[in-house]
């Protein structure tokens, strides 16, 4: 297939925003094991973003720092360093929940180290001669973060709006989380694509790093799911199916499936830019009112 950088998809100029880093941190001493009340299954689906982005979010600022000397706009380039300070700070916050979860009874080690194997190795630097082997796989693992990050941008853009997580009680520190993550997500969505576009743009590799991003994240999220209920020791025969998922999501407390399946036609158009999707002024709006996020500003204000 050609390269799409002759008619490159147009962003929306309004919603882009200078990217910062925000320090935040959480307490979990509070927060129950099934912090979404009387409801295990949708407590261990989002749960599993905790074992995936540490790891994920890490390896996504290795490839960026390596793809810095090729950016040659000087916008994207600072926009492609406040997505790393953003990236780094999100896998801190997630990996802060993991000995907590260990405290109550969920050793995450064993799902854990498959995830950093994956990373680490099977995504991770390979010993290519320098030139068109080396680029090649480091435009690859480019292509796939603009394909992982669509969906990011799509679970924050979720989760700002899932009203059926208040009236159900979640817990408020871990739905703050959520949420100031969700809306760092909304807020920098457009930079790997732009990344992408501006060093390869080719359509072939962003349908072909598509599918590779998408099987990944279905395999491993729906193992994550299946390993936290198995291993719940509040539950007796803990299973987790897509049968389950697909009931959550009507129900409100996960994303539905058909808006899932909605959002790959999305990205495969010629003609999309993650701009036109989600706002950046609901994102900035949530940042603005986050308690963590709050208490980080007034940190660095020296104010707190």
């Amino acid at each position: 297939m050609s390269n799409t950088q002759s008619r490159a998809p147009e962003p929306v100029a309004s919603e882009h925003i200078a990217l910062k880093a925000r320090n935040v941190s959480f307490a979990w001493e509070s927060t129950p094991l099934h912090w979404l009340p009387d409801d295990p299954f949708t407590t261990h689906t989002i749960n599993v973003l905790h074992l995936l982005l540490p790891a994920g979010e890490r390896w996504f600022v290795h490839v960026y720092k390596q793809v810095l000397p090729l950016i040659r706009d000087e916008r994207l380039r600072e926009d492609v360093i406040g997505f790393i300070g953003q990236e780094a700070m999100h896998a801190q916050a997630h990996d802060e929940v993991l000995p907590h979860l260990k405290e109550q009874g969920l050793d995450p080690t064993p799902y854990t180290a498959q995830v950093d194997w994956l990373f680490e190795k099977l995504l991770g630097d390979r010993t290519l001669p320098p030139g068109k082997a080396r680029r090649w796989w480091l435009m690859e693992r480019v292509a796939i973060i603009a394909a992982i990050e669509h969906y990011t941008a799509f679970l924050g853009n979720w989760v700002l709006n899932a009203q059926e997580l208040d009236r159900r009680g979640a817990d408020p520190t871990m739905l703050d989380l959520l949420r100031w993550h969700g809306a760092e997500e909304v807020e920098h969505r457009s930079v790997a694509f732009e990344l992408f576009m501006h060093v390869d743009g080719g359509y072939g590799r962003r349908v072909r790093t598509w599918a590779t991003a998408f099987t990944a994240l279905v395999f491993l999220w729906q193992r994550g799911a299946r390993f936290f209920m198995e291993n719940d020791p509040t539950l007796v025969d803990g299973k987790a199916s897509f049968k389950d998922f697909h009931r959550s999501g009507k129900a409100g407390t996960l994303p539905s499936t058909g808006d899932m399946i909605r959002s790959i036609p999305r990205y495969l158009s010629r003609a999309y830019h993650p701009s036109q999707e989600g706002s950046t002024e609901q994102a900035v709006a949530y940042l603005a009112s986050s308690p963590a996020a709050v208490a980080a500003l007034a940190a660095e204000k020296g104010t707190a």
